[in-house]
This record gives C-alpha cells, structure tokens and sequence, in this order.
C-alpha cells in the first residue's frame, strides 16, 4: 500500500508541487530455525520414548492382526499412552524452541510452537513410511499408507497345506474344516478392513490435533506470560502494571 503526501511549495513567480510516496511497513515476526529444528528433535524423541514405554508395558500391540477395528475395544493403557504420546512430546518440543529462542512474548513463541510442529509431521511421514510408526505409538499408525502399485496388505492367515494323492479320509475331513475356516476368516478380515482404516485414519487426525495444541501450548508456556487469554486486555488498561520477565 502506498501512501501519498502532497506539499505545495510557493515560490515566486511560480507555484511548485512536489508529491513523496510512503510504502506501508510490515512489522514481521522472525523466526529462529534452530531453535525450531531442536524442537522438532525433542518432539520426535520424546513421541519415540513414550512409545518404546507404551510397547515394554503392553499398552501397544504390533502387527495387523491386532488393528483396531471397535473403538470400544482399546484398552485404557493404551488410550492414555495414546493422548499422553501425542500431547506432551509436542509441549516438549515447543517448550525447547521458545527457550532456546528466547523469546519472552507469548504470541512469537506460540508461532514457533506450531512452527515446530509443522516441520515435525513430514519427519513423522517419513519415519512411519520406513516402518517406525508403531514404535511412536498406535495412533500414529494411521499415518502409513501404501502406494497404488504395492500389493494389497494381506491377511495373517496361513493357508492350509494342499494334501497329496495318496491322503487317508480323516486327512480331508481335516482339510475341508481347515479350509471352511481359513476362508470364513478372510471374509471377516476383509469385511473389518474399512472400519479398522476409518479407526486409524480417526486415531491419526486426533494425534495430529492434540500435537498442534501441546506445540502452541508449550512455546506459551516457554515465553513466561501468564497463561490467560485476559492478559493482553489487562495489560492494556493497566500498562504499568505488566512486569515483562
């Protein structure tokens, strides 16, 4: 935006204009990327330990067969691992950014909170599409997909053996029952795989969510400002009395 001033000089015998053009100033907010990348880091770490905690008490349990396909099913342990992981690992990291940063307002350190969660999450992309995603926890699972061209996921059924030609009575009796079995299984594996996708997918979103606000909330509580969406309006109408520490 441009801003005009017009002066008018007099002078004899001619009458001079003179025009001088003012650009508008932008105030803006600097970031430090080191203090964001070490924030970033502790968050990783700390999501990383809480998990690894989470899998030596059980909380967390590895492999497809153990996919969460009724919500009403997860265990407590796991669910407070799950909202403990997801929360506190990123108050960690933007508690780190707005000390190192050492900024003492609360909305700059609260950017550098969510700054430090945005890079954090194509690090987690990364790290789950490795394979490391259970070890963050269950929820971060959701974050794992597989390209168009892999192989669909396949079910954790063994197949029964196919019998040889010289097999006695009892031997098919068995296998057909085998057989009725391992197919009725994969017909229930295919019908949960929507509702356990939809699970993951929800468990994900909700990781994601509590991460931005324990991010913005750990850079608030680095700037040293009270923690009071009052406090800017009381400062306001009593300026002498806001002490900045």
């Amino acid at each position: 935006m441009i801003n005009a001033r017009t002066d008018v000089l007099e002078t004899q015998p001619h009458r001079e204009t003179a025009t001088e053009a003012r650009y508008e100033q932008w105030h803006h907010w600097p970031i430090n990327w080191s203090a964001v990348w070490v924030g970033a880091l502790a968050s990783l770490a700390a999501a990383l330990i809480i998990g690894l905690i989470g899998l030596a008490v059980g909380a967390h349990l590895l492999g497809p067969e153990h996919r969460v396909v009724d919500l009403h099913k997860v265990s407590l342990t796991a669910l407070i691992f799950s909202v403990c992981g997801a929360f506190f690992s990123f108050v960690i990291g933007g508690w780190a950014a707005g000390k190192i940063a050492g900024i003492l307002h609360a909305e700059p350190a609260m950017l550098h909170g969510a700054i430090v969660w945005l890079l954090t999450m194509p690090l987690l992309v990364v790290l789950i599409g490795f394979g490391a995603g259970n070890f963050f926890g269950g929820w971060y699972a959701g974050l794992a997909g597989a390209p168009a061209w892999a192989a669909r996921e396949a079910a954790p059924f063994d197949q029964p053996e196919a019998l040889g030609a010289n097999a006695t009575e009892a031997e098919r009796t068995q296998y057909q029952q085998d057989r009725t079995d391992y197919l009725q299984k994969v017909k229930q594996w295919r019908e949960d795989t929507p509702r356990a996708t939809r699970n993951s997918a929800l468990g994900a979103v909700t990781a994601l969510l509590l991460g931005l606000v324990g991010s913005v909330i750990g850079g608030w509580l680095a700037s040293g400002e009270p923690m009071s969406l009052t406090y800017r309006r009381t400062a306001s109408r009593h300026p002498g009395a806001r002490v900045t520490v």
